[in-house]
């Protein structure tokens, strides 16, 4: 799996405009919204959100994973915000999110919404690569940045 099959450059908003870990989680289920790609943005909303209070996806090194599943769309979808400051996502490593991956399914695709996840959690190990994504001035350069990781993924490089 490639995360830029799903990924769409449309989907990536640098800076986004929240402050809070709630309103960036609303910003970008409203860009996918926007955007066609979920059917119904108040139950991607609330099961994102429903997923969040269970357990922080502040994951550490700057990034957050927020998800959830549920009938809102009909096929993976994510979306990537960098906010204009750091967001306190109560990270467990205590460090403020730079780089927010959210991803929702429906209930029935676990499969591909897990892969998702272990390749997001797999890039974003990278010093390099996050550094990349923090430097990006556009979301199409943001998208550029993740397909040539993939690229040199694929042929065994990193």
């Amino acid at each position: 799996m490639r995360l830029t099959d799903i990924l769409k450059p449309q989907n990536i908003k640098i800076p986004l405009q929240a402050t809070a870990k709630t309103d960036a989680i609303r910003e970008l289920v409203d860009l996918l919204a926007t955007n066609g790609e979920v059917a119904d943005p108040k139950k991607v909303l609330d099961s994102v959100l429903d997923r969040e209070a269970t357990r922080t996806t502040g994951i550490g090194n700057g990034l957050a994973i927020p998800h959830g599943k549920c009938t809102g769309t009909d096929h993976l979808v994510m979306a990537i915000g960098r906010p204009a400051t750091p967001i306190d996502f109560q990270a467990i490593d205590g460090r403020p999110v730079t780089i927010i991956w959210l991803l929702t399914s429906p209930p029935d695709k676990t499969g591909p919404h897990i892969h998702a996840l272990a390749r997001i959690s797999r890039l974003m190990t990278m010093e390099k690569f996050r550094q990349a994504l923090n430097q990006a001035k556009t979301n199409q350069e943001i998208f550029d940045i993740i397909a040539n990781q993939e690229n040199l993924l694929a042929k065994g490089e990193s």
